[in-house]
């Protein structure tokens, strides 16, 4: 099938490649003309593990192109992707202005029937709205408009596009669910179940997915603070949670609080949706307002476990919001680096991804190129995003290089005993500094079971 992909952000260039990579003919456009000759040129404007090699094998292949001409990713295609950003305006809305605008050029360009799927996370009603927009400006066109909302996490989107959990369609008339179909069945013929529904349930499907993810991981945090007044271990409480079918285990992992380009966002957006429907979402404010809280008080825990960081260098191991992306959306670090900034502490940091965005947030910090310089004559090491290197890393070459021994790990990557043993004083989240994960944790070993615990989360 020939299919179009408005948007050359996160979601259009993973739904891009991903098709092209199913058998698709794609063609993505974007406005920003300097990021379609980097694409064009072999590069790829953000990281995600093996999106840039998938995108130059596509494109050799012939499957993908990318060109700054809406026309070339409507005229004679059978269905267009809508994958541009929504923001948060101030009342915490979704800013649609770019999806209206991504309306009114596919109108201007339409030959043949098309549908048009909306990608963009989007408020309940959006395709309406483009149905209208596109109506009124491309008068006489025979067109339908569908909700095909995305469920890619950062850090795997690859494999969530490959082996989805669910492929949801929101659907008004029988041609476009048959195109629809026609589109995704290489996935559905591997077992992938599709969701077939209306186009205003499906919206609210997105949202109300992320937003109890959200909450999830609200609720585990807190969780986390009550096992440290009770002396409990929260890795035990939540493994015990998610073995349960009816909870899961995804997003149950303590942590510094969501960030990135969803959680936050879609939360926002829902609340507002929310709002103007007279309705109230109290369990969803709650875990909304519970996760700014966190970000808020990271700057004390530092300070409850090393003291006044006035005049000491603290070393940052993470930057990006999660481990395996550059995202530095709604992270961690842009709370925490200007609150230790304010109590007179230096920062250094690392991130193996992320260093170049949080130059431009984070403008007044040192950066170092391995953890081991980020942490030499540091008085503290803080872990703030799980990457693997960091799992992986000589702890007792690590307190060698250090000025003081205090390691502060907001996403509990390792045994409290493995770190006591390379000299550190450690402070977790939701665990006494004896805990440890047990040598035969469901059945592995206590490093394996680490690596297993700790893999990058799903926010």
């Amino acid at each position: 099938m020939k299919i179009g992909i408005i948007g050359s952000g996160y979601v259009g260039l993973v739904t891009a490649a991903c098709l092209a990579e199913i058998g698709h003919d794609v063609c993505c456009v974007d406005r920003d003309e300097a990021r379609i000759s980097h694409l064009n040129a072999g590069g790829c404007p953000l990281y995600e593990p093996d999106l840039a090699e998938l995108i130059v094998s596509e494109r050799d292949a012939g499957r993908l192109r990318f060109s700054t001409e809406t026309r070339d990713a409507v005229a004679g295609r059978e269905a267009v992707f809508i994958a541009v950003g929504t923001p948060s305006d101030p009342a915490g809305d979704a800013d649609l202005s770019y999806v209206h605008a991504a309306a009114r050029d596919i109108a201007g360009h339409l030959t043949d029937y098309a549908v048009v799927a909306t990608k963009s996370t989007v408020p309940v009603g959006t395709a309406e709205a483009i149905s209208s927009i596109i109506a009124e400006h491309a008068p006489g066109k025979t067109v339908a408009v569908v909700s095909n909302p995305e469920f890619l996490r950062e850090g795997c989107a690859l494999e969530d596009f490959r082996r989805p959990d669910r492929i949801v369609i929101g659907v008004e008339e029988s041609r476009a669910r048959g195109v629809m179909q026609a589109l995704y069945r290489p996935l559905t013929q591997r077992g992938a179940r599709l969701v077939l529904t209306d186009r205003r349930t499906s919206e609210l499907i997105k949202y109300a997915s992320n937003g109890l993810l959200a909450i999830k991981v609200s609720y585990i945090n807190e969780i986390s603070d009550l096992c440290e007044d009770l002396d409990a271990d929260v890795m035990m409480v939540a493994e015990g949670m998610g073995l349960d079918a009816r909870i899961g285990a995804r997003c149950l992992r303590p942590g510094p609080g969501y960030g990135g380009s969803c959680f936050p966002k879609d939360a926002r957006a829902l609340l507002a949706t929310a709002r103007k429907m007279g309705t109230r979402l109290r369990v969803m404010a709650a875990a909304d307002q519970a996760n700014e809280e966190r970000k808020h008080t990271l700057a004390a825990r530092v300070t409850d476990a090393m003291g006044d960081p006035a005049g000491k260098t603290v070393a940052l191991l993470g930057l990006a919001f999660k481990a395996e992306t550059d995202d530095m959306r709604e992270a961690a670090a842009l709370d925490l680096v200007p609150a230790l900034q304010a109590l007179g502490a230096r920062v250094r940091a690392y991130d193996p991804a992320a260093m170049e965005g949080a130059r431009r947030l984070l403008p007044d910090i040192d950066f170092a190129e391995t953890p081991y310089e980020a942490a030499r004559l540091a008085d503290a090491v803080i872990v703030l995003t799980e990457w693997r290197e960091f799992v992986d890393m000589d702890l007792a070459r690590l307190r060698a290089v250090m000025r003081t021994p205090w390691m502060i790990d907001f996403r509990n990557l390792f045994q409290p005993s493995d770190v006591a043993a390379a000299g550190l004083d450690y402070f977790s989240l939701g665990r006494s500094a004896a805990s440890a994960i047990p040598q035969t944790f469901g059945g592995l070993s206590g490093s394996a079971a680490a690596s297993l615990l700790h893999k990058p989360s799903v926010e």
